[in-house]
């Protein structure tokens, strides 16, 4: 390990390489264009491509592509380039195409504000596909988890063979921090898990409706067989993969659930208020979807009251009230400004005189 001052999207690609990736294509968008400058740095040195594409949609086509053909690959944008990915996504989730895909989101919607940081994209990551179907979606929430949880999702996509999001943030993305990180580039990463194109061995890929042969089908029993099994190959297995950070402090019957760098005021936030005799307990979220159902009901089994936190105006609370099947109390905002410790001390007080 080796102590570092380095930022989220360095710290992404530098988690991407020592994974094994070895194609990345991308289109210049603040705030994930460092990600781009970082793997055209890394890449080229040790065999790797990193292409900048004419547009979004050329950009995300390169690594599903490059995916089929053997390589791991990762694409990166922010929420404007997400929309234009949608098509694509269906194809990698269809398809069962291997790929990381990284959103720095930004305050929106449609161009927003591009130097401003927002979680306004977290519904349309798992959601934003026309199949329906379960992706995996991780939200980092400093230096350290952007370099882990890209590793995470490489191996990830490569067990599952499906599209695995990191939910980034301008904040994060952009604000360097020290962070021990052990900085491994593989010599001979392993190989993706498709064979190559013409080597040796005939691949037949479609976007299309198809069976195990991959043969287009309208036959309805092959297609309801090969849905549920897209269904349940992730939901099935999520508890493999369910990754989060917890602080529970004895004698509090409040826990606050929250994500990414919002999760980072909120512990200032259980500290300070630990230090004036006022226990509250934390649930950091950093695998997002699948929703990791079963780890929600059994943390929040032993508290009475629940506060949901997000730099949205509410997409997450969503999941925590369908599978705890109560109401929660819900802070959010989506300003371009960072929710603060003081605001959320604010917010339980306010909470507890109203529960």
């Amino acid at each position: 390990m080796s102590l570092c001052l380095i930022d989220g999207n360095e710290a992404i690609a530098w988690g991407a390489v020592s994974a094994g990736c070895r194609f990345f294509a991308g289109y210049p968008i603040t705030p994930a264009t460092t990600i781009l400058n970082t793997m055209l740095q890394l890449l080229p040195p040790i065999g790797g491509i990193c292409l900048q594409g004419e547009d979004e949609i050329a950009s995300i086509g390169y690594c599903l592509g490059a995916s089929i053909a053997g390589m791991k690959a990762m694409t990166a944008t922010s929420g404007p380039g997400i929309s234009l990915y949608s098509e694509q996504i269906s194809f990698a989730i269809g398809s069962e195409i291997p790929i990381v895909i990284v959103d720095v989101q930004r305050l929106g919607p449609s161009t927003g504000s591009a130097t401003r940081g927002a979680d306004g994209d977290i519904q349309f990551l798992q959601w934003g596909s026309s199949s329906g179907l379960p992706v995996i979606v991780f939200a980092p929430t400093n230096v350290a988890d952007c370099y882990h949880l890209t590793a995470k999702a490489f191996e990830l996509a490569e067990q599952f063979r499906c599209p695995v999001f990191i939910a980034s943030n301008k904040e994060i993305g952009m604000t360097k921090e020290s962070a021990d990180i052990d900085f491994d580039i593989a010599k001979n990463p392993p190989a993706g898990r498709f064979p190559s194109i013409g080597d040796q061995v005939l691949v037949r890929k479609t976007s299309s409706t198809h069976g195990s042969d991959n043969y287009i089908t309208t036959d309805p029993e092959v297609i309801s067989r090969n849905q549920e099994r897209l269904k349940s190959k992730l939901l099935s297995a999520i508890e493999h993969f369910t990754i989060y950070e917890e602080i529970i402090e004895p004698g509090s019957d409040t826990l606050i659930i929250c994500y990414g760098v919002t999760a980072r005021a909120a512990k200032a936030a259980v500290a300070e208020l630990k230090a004036k005799n006022t226990p509250v307990s934390l649930l950091i979220l950093k695998t997002l979807c699948p929703v990791p159902e079963m780890l929600i009901r059994k943390k929040a089994k032993a508290f009475k009251h629940i506060l949901v936190i997000e730099m949205n105006l509410g997409q997450y609370v969503r999941e925590i009230e369908r599978v705890l099947g109560i109401s929660v109390k819900f802070f959010g905002q989506m300003n371009g400004k960072l929710i603060t410790p003081g605001q959320i001390e604010s917010e339980l007080i306010q909470s507890h005189e109203s529960f």
